[in-house]
């Protein structure tokens, strides 16, 4: 058990706690905003709608904790203009980090120049020192090949981190697709060292257990000491209460009443 603990805790620093359910509202963030700080350490960064930037930012003043935002989130589509602006606004509003959806059905339809250019245009009006998190939709992508080329060209286009899912579709995070990604962000450092480029699971972690596995399959790809809150995040809602309760060695009592 003593393991798990310490995993627990290792990854506790690592979560996007996040809040992208439909009905979110004021009050909700002000809740997401409050459990961030924990007995055990902070969380890295809240991950909610562009709308709900300002006041996430505003709450988590002091705490050092990260306010992250979505775009052109969850369809990934093809408005890059729609795209720049609703980037731009939520940098205004002050987002520290931005989770772009690429339009992968563009992509996965023979289109790459066209993901590709939305990716180097998001990235252009995305200034110093905010992170731009790319999310492929591993779950709709499926093949692995396409898998690998998509992490690749998020990484040539200039993503931070590339991310698996939504949590908005029928097959979100998964253990393959994270060895996929993890093995495409191990070449590109071979590449060029200097660069970092972060991996996040999201959609579907719930437990310390779901968090162990994939922490396991980035110490076993980039090695033991790669992982931190700069290369490395959990994209979950439920997660941070179980890994408190593991830490605290209680039982899981699910709090979640969402899937994401």
């Amino acid at each position: 058990m003593s393991d798990m603990i310490e995993i627990a805790a290792r990854a506790l620093g690592l979560v996007d706690l996040t809040n992208l359910n439909d009905d979110c509202t004021a009050e909700d963030i002000t809740k997401l905003c409050a459990r961030t700080v924990t007995d055990h350490g902070s969380v890295a960064a809240v991950c909610v709608w562009p709308r709900f930037v300002a006041q996430a930012a505003k709450e988590l003043t002091g705490t050092g904790v990260k306010v992250a935002t979505v775009v052109n989130f969850p369809a990934g589509g093809e408005d890059t203009e729609a795209v720049i602006a609703e980037t731009r606004q939520a940098i205004a509003d002050g987002a520290d980090e931005v989770d772009l959806v690429m339009p992968y059905k563009a992509f996965v339809s023979g289109r790459k120049g066209f993901a590709e250019e939305q990716i180097i245009r998001i990235r252009a009006v995305i200034p110093e020192g905010v992170l731009l998190k790319v999310i492929l939709e591993t779950g709709e992508i499926k093949d692995p090949l396409l898998i690998h080329a998509a992490s690749n060209l998020a990484i040539n286009a200039g993503a931070d981190f590339i991310k698996t899912s939504t949590g908005k579709v029928a097959v979100n995070a998964t253990l393959e697709a994270a060895e996929i990604m993890l093995t495409a962000i191990e070449e590109a450092r071979r590449d060029d060292g200097e660069r970092v480029i972060g991996f996040k699971p999201a959609g579907g972690i719930k437990t310390a257990e779901d968090a162990a596995a994939y922490l396991a399959v980035a110490d076993r790809i980039m090695g033991h000491n790669w992982v931190s809150a700069h290369t490395f995040r959990f994209g979950a809602s439920g997660l941070l209460d179980s890994l408190i309760s593991t830490i605290e060695g209680q039982e899981i009592v699910d709090h979640s009443h969402h899937g994401y």
